[in-house]
């Protein structure tokens, strides 16, 4: 099914957001994270749109979304917006795949509708101190100073194309199957002057998502949702003992480490097969649809016991 773009009018934001798939099937929400928009899921929406309703929105701050200029740039914020979108299509139950920003966007988010979240997809989207890299830890003892040395050392480390593009290719094994037109967009729409602050205000409030950790840790345990994570092992920001940690709230998920970088999901492979699945009142109940996706970083197949995306 093709996938369409539409604007969605807010109080205070205009929403661009692709979709496809039927919307009286399951809904499978796909949140981006930095420095890239809904664009990042253009391979996988057609693919998961032949058994799912697919919607990706663009975050404020990134993509196509337009906020008023009084926007409120926090993750607390960007949360609050999101529950607005939905609700504003009508989308009560979803699971969600989560990916950088968009993890502490969709946790915070189920914190506010506990019982909304159907099941989770992880990709390199973390949730524990354990998963914080090297990479982050200096930027992350100076973040929140309000010095203009530190909002210049921030801009330099994040925000430059050389920045951008680095977050997609180092760690792979194979940066030539990564499109250039994936960093050259993010970056196109991150180099304006208003959006260069727009993105180190979130940078500088990304600690608040880090003392919202234990109230993450506490929503997993308490609703035991269906998780799936598949991370790449080579992201430097988002570290490996990240994923596992997973399973100290979430015993049953299942947790696969890809030899990938932090996009694990901007390869050609189309060679990694996924065993679907759905979870319903807590018990699997097995589909077996076998579904490529279209971000596989190496060559084998994989066949992943059966994933949970949505709920039947």
């Amino acid at each position: 099914m093709a996938t369409t773009t539409h604007y969605l009018k807010l109080s205070n934001v205009t929403i661009f957001y692709r979709t496809a798939g039927s919307p009286t099937k399951s809904t499978i929400l796909l949140l981006h994270g930095f420095p890239t928009s809904s664009h990042m899921f253009r391979n996988l929406i057609p693919i998961l749109s032949q058994q799912y309703h697919v919607v990706a929105p663009d975050f404020p701050g990134f993509g196509f979304t337009t906020p008023t200029v009084d926007y409120k740039y926090t993750f607390a914020n960007l949360a609050v917006t999101l529950g607005e979108f939905l609700d504003a299509l009508s989308i009560k139950n979803f699971s969600m795949y989560i990916f950088d920003y968009g993890a502490p966007i969709g946790l915070r988010l189920a914190l506010s509708r506990p019982h909304a979240v159907r099941a989770l997809i992880i990709q390199n989207g973390n949730a524990y101190t354990e998963g914080l890299g090297e990479a982050l830890k200096e930027p992350l003892s100076r973040w929140g100073s309000g010095s203009k040395e530190d909002h210049e050392m921030l801009r330099a480390g994040f925000l430059t194309y050389e920045a951008t593009k680095s977050q997609y290719v180092l760690g792979t094994p194979h940066p030539e199957r990564i499109a250039p037109e994936s960093y050259t967009l993010d970056y196109a729409l991150l180099s304006s002057p208003e959006k260069q602050e727009v993105n180190l205000d979130l940078l500088l409030d990304y600690k608040t998502n880090i003392e919202l950790y234990p109230k993450f840790h506490e929503w997993l345990r308490a609703t035991q949702v269906p998780t799936l994570v598949a991370w790449g092992k080579n992201d430097i920001f988002f570290t490996p003992p990240g994923a596992e940690a997973y399973k100290k709230d979430v015993p049953k998920a299942e947790i696969h480490m890809l030899d990938a970088g932090h996009f694990a999901g901007e390869t050609d492979g189309g060679d990694w097969g996924v065993d679907f699945g759905v979870f319903k009142e807590q018990r699997l109940v097995s589909l077996r649809r076998y579904v490529e996706f279209l971000w596989s970083q190496s060559k084998a197949e994989w066949s992943f016991s059966p994933l949970c995306l949505g709920y039947f």
